[in-house]
C-alpha cells in the first residue's frame, strides 16, 4: 500500500495540472495566444533554468560511477534508434513519425527522476548523473528525429545541416553542458543569482503542464488513440521489461536501480510536446501520449517500485 501511495503522489498531481490547464482553457480563462507564449519560454528559458540548476548543483565528482553512466548511455541510444526504425519501417503516417518516437522514448527524468528518488531515499542518489548521461542524448537524438520527420518540403540534405545547427542552438541541450561545467570545475553559484535561476525553474513543470492541458483535444485526441496507446505501452512496460534484468544482471541496485527505472518508465515528458509543437512536428499526439502516459504511471511505476522492493534491488 505504501509504494501505491507514493507512486500516487508522484503522478497524480501532474495529471491534475493538466487536467486544470484544460478546465481554464474550457472556461477561457487561458487562450491560445497564451499558449504559444507559454511554449516558447518553457522550451527557451524555464525547462533550460531547471537543468542547469540540477546538474550544476549536483556533486558530480563525489558519484561520477563510469559504468553506471555508460550503461544510461547505451540504452538510451539503443531505445531511441530501435524504435526509429521500427516505426520507419511499421509506421504509413509520415506527420505522426517524429512525435511518435520521441514520446514513446523521452521519460520525464529531469522533471520527475530527482524527486522521485528523494521520497525513496531522501536524498537525489543518482538522479543527477542519470541526468547528465541519458538527457542530453534524450535532446540530441529527439532534434535530430523531429527534424528529419518535420511536416514540412525541406529536402533531407538541407536536413542534416538543419539538425546540425538545432542541436548547437538547442537551449535544453545548452544548459545541460553549462551545468555540468559549473558541476566539474566547482564553481561556487551566487545565492542571488541561483534563487532567481531556482524561481523561474519552479515554473518550468506547472506552466508546461498547464499548457498541455490547456491545449490538448479530447475529440481529435482519440483519433489516434492507437499510436497513442502503443507508445505509452512502450514507455511504461516495454522499454522497463527489456532493460530493467539487464540493470540487474549489470549489478546496479538501490539508488542505481531506482535512477534506471526513472529512466525507463517514468511518463513520457511534457517537454516532447513542447519541442514537438517547437519543431513543426504532431503536437497533438505528443500532447495525447503525454496525459495518456501520466494517467498510466501511477499504476505501472507502482508495479515496477514493487517488484523492485520485492526482490531487494532498492
Amino acid at each position: 500500500m505504501n509504494n501505491f501511495i507514493f507512486s500516487l503522489n508522484a503522478t497524480v498531481p501532474i495529471f491534475l495540472v493538466i487536467l486544470v490547464g484544460w478546465i481554464l482553457m474550457q472556461k477561457h480563462m487561458l487562450t491560445a495566444d497564451f499558449t504559444s507564449v507559454a511554449d516558447k519560454f518553457v522550451f527557451k528559458i524555464a525547462l533550460p533554468c531547471l537543468l542547469f540548476k540540477d546538474i550544476a548543483t549536483a556533486n558530480i565528482k563525489e558519484t561520477f560511477n563510469l559504468k553506471f553512466v555508460l550503461f544510461c548511455m547505451i540504452v538510451t541510444t539503443i531505445m531511441f534508434l530501435s524504435i526509429w526504425f521500427l516505426t520507419a519501417v511499421f509506421m504509413k503516417d509520415d506527420t505522426m513519425k517524429g512525435a511518435f518516437i520521441q514520446a514513446s522514448a523521452r521519460g520525464s527524468s529531469a522533471v520527475l527522476g530527482i524527486a522521485f528518488v528523494q521520497n525513496i531515499y531522501g536524498n537525489s542518489g543518482m538522479a543527477p548523473m542519470m541526468i547528465v548521461a541519458s538527457v542530453p542524448l534524450y535532446n540530441i537524438f529527439s532534434v535530430i528525429i523531429l527534424t528529419f520527420n518535420a511536416n514540412d518540403n525541406t529536402k533531407d540534405t538541407n536536413k542534416i545541416k538543419t539538425a546540425f545547427f538545432n542541436i548547437l542552438k538547442n537551449p535544453i541541450i545548452i544548459s545541460i553542458f553549462v551545468g555540468l561545467l559549473f558541476a566539474l570545475l566547482e564553481v561556487s553559484i551566487p545565492t542571488m543569482f541561483l534563487k532567481t535561476v531556482t524561481s523561474i525553474a519552479s515554473t518550468a513543470t506547472p506552466l508546461a503542464l498547464l499548457v498541455v492541458g490547456a491545449t490538448f483535444e479530447g475529440k481529435r485526441a482519440i483519433q489516434k488513440i492507437k499510436p497513442t496507446m502503443l507508445a505509452t505501452f512502450i514507455k511504461l512496460i516495454l522499454l522497463p521489461t527489456i532493460f530493467l534484468p539487464i540493470a540487474y544482471l549489470c549489478g546496479f541496485r538501490n539508488g542505481e536501480m531506482v535512477a534506471i527505472l526513472v529512466m525507463l518508465a517514468s511518463p513520457t515528458t511534457v517537454t516532447c510536446y513542447i519541442m514537438a509543437k517547437n519543431m513543426n512536428n504532431d503536437a497533438l499526439l505528443s500532447s495525447s501520449i503525454v496525459v495518456t502516459a501520466t494517467i498510466f504511471s501511477s499504476v505501472t511505476l507502482t508495479m515496477w517500485v514493487y517488484l523492485l522492493r520485492s526482490f531487494a534491488l532498492i
